[in-house]
């Protein structure tokens, strides 16, 4: 597997384009006619433009009602086997923690850019400072900035890749990630035992708690003169196992396809994070689990900052559908792969809707 040195063409950040006051963006930034938003039809009296993912409560799994402890493990179960998309509150998290791991992700995004571009990161491992997903000379690129870091496993954790500014920046990082690992942690749990399994069998089935992956994105997402031609993140699906995005709850930007196909905006409630299942965890379940398009839309008044966190399987493991969750009605659905030979594609092709898993589908 070739790994990809160095960036095809000079890297332009977002936030200088936008901070440049331009009235038109560059071609570069140009989405194809069928690829564009429908930023028209984007209001809030249009029942078919916004929804309301489900947003379920965890304190129900924590508490002596039996009856509500099971209805909170149905609601998660429907949600991922339905959407692949649900919100959750009472997590875990501090809303202090929450709003605190935000603003210093601000902070950092404002700092002067000769700050920003001592941690420019390159194509090798995407660590740092970045404005592009994939490596195609002359490619469509999308309308945002981010941050990439690794949490987990030890041996990928390199403080020496995290920001250094603002002040104590590296300590809230540290924070809001453990915090992060302890929720993935739970939910691999409950999504075990959803799928009939033991509730440990998904946490193996990606190394093992030590060896699971965790790593950090940090989107900025700067205003933009023509969000009606650009988009902030091409659809795609994850392609790791879990993901848990800390949204900006000022500015509805996230997309979801529907069952129709169309385009829907999603609601957020306060202080909640939004969970959604990725690429991995699908082949895993056997195709039960669905790991959902998403895409994100661009403003022209507002900038917007948003953190996921990707919870994923050790690289070099085998990852198949469960011998568990195979029956004669339902053989397994994907050849087998690992994650590491997986990301390879996202990085060097970026972002394209749910091309990669359709790949790997067996063979009838």
């Amino acid at each position: 597997m070739s790994i990809i040195q160095d960036w095809p063409e000079p890297i332009v950040r977002v936030q200088s384009l936008s901070e440049s006051n331009l009235r038109a963006i560059p071609n570069r930034y140009v989405k194809p006619l069928s690829q564009r938003p429908n930023i028209n039809s984007h209001n809030k009296h249009n029942p078919h433009t916004t929804t309301t993912i489900p947003i379920i409560d965890l304190g129900g799994l924590y508490t002596d009602d039996i009856t509500l402890q099971a209805k909170t493990l149905d609601e998660i179960s429907k949600a991922c086997r339905e959407s692949g998309f649900f919100q959750v509150v009472n997590h875990g998290m501090s809303t202090q923690l929450m709003d605190q791991a935000k603003a210093t992700w601000k902070e950092f995004f404002h700092l002067p850019m000769e700050l920003k571009n001592m941690h420019a990161n390159s194509p090798k491992t995407y660590e740092g400072y970045g404005s592009r997903l994939g490596v195609e000379k002359g490619a469509i690129l999308d309308w945002s900035d981010y941050y990439f870091l690794h949490y987990q496993p030890s041996s990928l954790k390199d403080y020496t890749k995290w920001p250094s500014l603002p002040l104590h920046c590296r300590d809230i990082i540290e924070d809001y990630c453990k915090e992060m690992v302890k929720l993935c942690e739970s939910l691999m749990k409950i999504l075990s035992r959803n799928l009939g399994l033991e509730e440990d069998m998904l946490q193996n089935a990606f190394g093992g708690k030590e060896e699971s992956g965790g790593c950090l994105r940090v989107n900025y997402y700067p205003k933009c003169p023509q969000p009606e031609l650009a988009l902030g993140l091409s659809p795609h699906s994850d392609p790791g196992g879990l993901t848990i995005l800390l949204p900006d709850e000022q500015v509805a930007a996230l997309q979801v396809r529907g069952s129709d196909d169309a385009w829907i905006t999603v609601e957020l409630a306060p202080h909640a994070f939004i969970v959604n299942i990725g690429d991995q965890i699908q082949m895993l379940s056997n195709s039960i689990y669905k790991s959902v398009e998403h895409r994100v839309i661009v403003n022209p008044a507002n900038e917007r900052l948003s953190l996921a966190f990707f919870y994923n399987p050790k690289g070099d493991v085998p990852i198949e559908p469960l011998k568990e969750l195979e029956t004669v009605d339902s053989p397994a659905l994907y050849l087998s792969t690992t994650f590491d030979r997986y990301r390879q594609f996202i990085r060097t092709q970026g972002p394209r809707s749910k091309c990669q898993i359709e790949e790997l589908k067996s063979p009838r």
